[in-house]
């Protein structure tokens, strides 16, 4: 009997803002990263959302693991960027349960939960009051 050395996939997904992320990881051994059919820094197109969203692959050290495809929809580039990180954080935990301590302490398995406030009537923006006039 064979054994075959067919690739595990991996799927998870995370939110923030307006955004929502869905990953898709095959641990077969060399790094690929997609994001909606594009790098990430082209799609991105800012070092440093790239850097924050690639944090929990290397906290755990697997950046040169996994096969990574990504989709996004909604909201701006940060959403995006910090949805992709969360559904990241997600689907390394379903790789392995030993790195759900590690993520945890760099706080990369919360959701952040600010969302935009909505605006009131009454009021010019969310908490924007029209000019007082004492008189």
């Amino acid at each position: 009997m064979t054994t075959s050395n067919k690739p595990v996939t991996y799927s998870s997904s995370g939110g923030r803002k307006t955004s929502t992320a869905r990953v898709h990881l095959k641990n077969t051994g060399q790094s690929k990263i997609l994001i909606n059919g594009f790098e990430p820094l082209k799609y991105l197109e800012q070092e440093i959302l790239v850097q924050d969203m690639l944090l929990p692959l290397k906290v755990t050290n697997t950046l040169e693991n996994f096969e990574i495809n990504i989709k996004v929809e909604g909201g701006g580039r940060t959403g995006q960027a910090g949805a992709a990180r969360l559904a990241l954080s997600n689907v390394l935990v379903k790789v392995s349960e030993d790195y759900r301590v590690l993520l945890r302490q760099f706080g990369l398995l919360t959701r952040d939960a600010r969302k935009k406030e909505r605006k009131k009537y009454g009021l010019k923006a969310a908490r924007k009051a029209p000019q007082f006039s004492k008189r």
